[in-house]
């Protein structure tokens, strides 16, 4: 039985749009004439897969959603339900289409005989290669609603740590572009309001006042030349990053700056090792679960070099020694991973160290935010200061010729 998007007019003449099972679509229509619609539209769910994986950001399925119906499934799995009746069971529930769409095809694929993680594969942007595997080891392993109890935990660790790494970065630039903003309207628009008192001025002006006209004066002369730059040198810059060698480099360059490397590779050795262990908990192989795990990672010389220590795990080496090889992962991390190696506990060890670096991270990020607020704040204070002074010092001089 396969799932059918349809869209009919009922008595009333008005247009209905929804999903109905059916074993072909000749049968659908016969459905919808007895529900009273007239079926003016009707197709396979499942071959609508290519529209969903090539939709827009709009199109797609957050990863919140993804782990809230990953636990649910795992919940009915677990209760002993059929997977396809479960799957029928979370589309009912959700109210949004596209969630009722991609569950419905991808219990219509099962109806057919396909495995589940088989059926997953037909969404690759919902989803991922990890996801699909982990589900195929719980179904070789008969686990499967413990496996997708931890997709779910993993899902929600994951955008806790993108929700942590977003707020990070939006207080300081939004506080960045909110002072330079600030300073930007004293420069073009009060500030050469004020120094026309000093028009006609016959004694030469102080050097800070000098300093503070002149940068007025560029400022209001090539002040939207400047926007206009940046805003094209964005645009060009976004679409360089869509070239694997240019972001090779910039990547690159990221793990030259001291404090930058520290938090690149904090993040991305905790995605990578975090992915790693749902994978093998989930009864993956280590090599595997290696190869997909790197496609975590967003630095582009940090997932080459993982993908070289697992060639060289390939080759009979430990896990543990080679990614010592790569130079981006901490002695404590390696140490947890040797012991998981050691002690047969690999997932486990692999779960902690995600813990730990995650923890360093938020606890690093969380410092460098506390500092950059009260800098920003004296910066500000001075600047205001410097303007206020390139002001107030030629007037100070006129007073003291009127004396």
């Amino acid at each position: 039985m396969s799932a059918f998007e349809y869209q009919a007019v009922d008595a009333g003449g008005k247009t209905q749009k929804g999903l109905i099972e059916a074993d072909t679509a000749k049968q659908a229509r016969q459905q919808l004439r007895g529900m009273n619609l007239m079926p003016v539209e009707v197709g396979e769910v499942s071959s609508s897969a290519s529209k969903v994986n090539a939709g827009s950001r709009r199109d797609r399925i957050n990863v919140p959603t993804v782990a809230l119906i990953t636990r649910q499934l795992a919940t009915l799995v677990g209760a002993g339900q059929p997977v396809e009746s479960a799957y029928l069971t979370v589309s009912k529930q959700s109210p949004k289409p596209l969630v009722k769409r991609v569950l419905l095809a991808v219990r219509a694929r099962v109806l057919e005989g396909h495995p589940l993680s088989e059926a997953l594969t037909e969404f690759p942007r919902i989803f991922d290669k990890m996801y699909c595997a982990s589900v195929h080891a719980g179904e070789q392993s008969g686990l499967l609603d413990l496996v997708m109890e931890r997709l779910a935990d993993y899902l929600e660790a994951k955008q806790a740590l993108q929700q942590k790494t977003t707020l990070a970065l939006v207080y300081p630039i939004l506080l960045s572009v909110v002072a330079l903003g600030l300073v930007s309207v004293l420069l073009i628009f009060v500030v050469p309001q004020i120094i026309q008192v000093f028009d006609g001025f016959d004694q030469e002006l102080p050097q800070i006042t000098q300093w503070l006209i002149a940068i007025s004066d560029f400022s209001r002369a090539y002040g939207v030349a400047i926007i206009i730059t940046v805003v094209i040198s964005s645009m060009v810059y976004n679409q360089l990053l869509k070239l694997d060698g240019f972001r090779f480099i910039r990547d690159k360059f990221l793990l030259s700056i001291p404090l930058v490397k520290y938090l690149v590779r904090l993040s991305n050795t905790a995605r990578f090792t975090r992915t790693m262990s749902i994978l093998v908990s989930s009864g993956v192989t280590a090599l595997e679960s290696m190869h997909i795990s790197s496609e975590v990672i967003i630095n582009q010389p940090m997932k080459k070099a993982v993908l070289a220590a697992a060639d060289r795990v390939r080759e009979g080496e430990l896990i543990s020694q080679a990614l010592d090889q790569t130079g981006y992962f901490s002695p404590m991390v390696l140490q947890l991973i040797a012991n998981g190696e050691a002690s047969g506990a690999l997932g486990d060890m692999l779960e902690r160290s995600a813990q730990a670096e995650e923890n360093e991270f938020a606890r690093i990020t969380a410092i460098f935010v506390g500092l950059f607020e009260p800098a920003m704040i004296l910066l500000m204070g001075l600047v205001v200061l410097a303007i206020v002074l390139a002001i107030l010092l030629p007037i100070f001089d006129m007073n003291d010729l009127i004396q």
